[in-house]
């Protein structure tokens, strides 16, 4: 469907062992069974992600920007998209560094864009994480979605892939309706004119 918001969900958990596929799948599912999204998924664990990053800023370089071969699909997966979902855990209380450094590289493909939360982790369900990438993604002119996905003590929480709280769906689906929502009033925004960012 032409109208069809693009919907990006990027797995930031690179560590052996991880749980975020897990979850990623399950968020994959749940928007295309919303069906207001064309869903795609980058799993940073597959993308080339250098802490190192260039002198220049990537505000100011703009398309001249000198990423690495590597990081090309996640470059052009962030353009592409019109809305984004984050599936973190929550490590030392913040996010993971592949994540901060996928973030990093960028600055143009997340302005004036909706970004969702979807999290996990102990006692908190990552909540910790959320609220330091809700102060970044601000900071790059992006929108952050209130109501967001937590799981905690996701080693118990989730079973065969599911979920075993039942009502997780109807939470899914608040937050693609808002995410919805946003993507298309800021893709509206952004076609009628250029963002004053």
């Amino acid at each position: 469907m032409e109208n069809e918001q693009k919907l990006l969900i990027i797995v930031g958990s690179v560590r052996e062992g991880r749980f975020g596929p897990v979850v990623g799948s399950w968020v994959a599912e749940q928007a295309r069974l919303h069906g207001g999204f064309e869903v795609d998924v980058v799993d940073l664990a597959g993308i080339d992600i250098p802490l190192a990053l260039p002198a220049a800023s990537p505000k100011s370089a703009g398309d001249d920007y000198p990423r690495p071969a590597g990081m090309a699909r996640l470059t052009s997966a962030l353009e592409w998209a019109d809305a984004f979902v984050v599936v973190t855990p929550e490590y030392n209380h913040s996010y993971p560094a592949s994540l901060k450094a996928a973030i990093d590289w960028h600055f143009t493909q997340w302005t004036a864009k909706p970004v969702a939360f979807v999290s996990y982790g102990g006692a908190a369900g990552g909540r910790h994480a959320v609220l330091h990438l809700e102060n970044v993604l601000t900071e790059l002119h992006a929108v952050t979605i209130r109501d967001g996905l937590a799981f905690p003590n996701y080693f118990t929480a989730w079973q065969d892939g599911e979920p075993v709280d039942g009502d997780a769906p109807v939470y899914a689906k608040t937050l693609l309706d808002q995410l919805a929502w946003w993507s298309a009033t800021l893709r509206a925004g952004r076609e009628a004119a250029p963002y004053p960012g």
